[in-house]
């Protein structure tokens, strides 16, 4: 028998909601992070860096390194792993420091 980590924990699966993703729709489940539902659906980068636009996503998933930045709901600098995911969230790749279209 193939042990996974809902089979060990007897977890069900939950109901989804959409979050969208840089103009795609993603399943999220309840207390899901924003990182969670990216891997989910196979999304690995979400961000840009500001010197040489190199892609990052998560590295530490506990909130203490900033690779996982996204703009949520127009809101920029969000780190993905701490974010959970809600009903119908704008989510959108973050390039450099997230701040171009609002002039700052």
């Amino acid at each position: 028998m193939r042990r996974s980590p809902r089979s060990l924990v007897g977890g069900t699966p939950q109901a989804t909601f959409p979050i969208g993703f840089d103009g795609r729709e993603l399943p999220a489940q309840e207390g899901q992070s924003i990182a969670a539902v990216l891997w989910a659906a196979g999304i690995l980068a979400w961000r840009t860096t500001r010197e040489g636009g190199a892609p990052r996503g998560a590295f530490c998933g506990i909130g203490s390194c900033y690779d996982c930045l996204v703009t949520v709901n127009g809101r920029p600098n969000r780190r993905a792993c701490l974010v959970p995911a809600r009903p119908g969230d704008a989510v959108t790749t973050q390039e450099g420091t997230g701040h171009a279209d609002l002039a700052v």
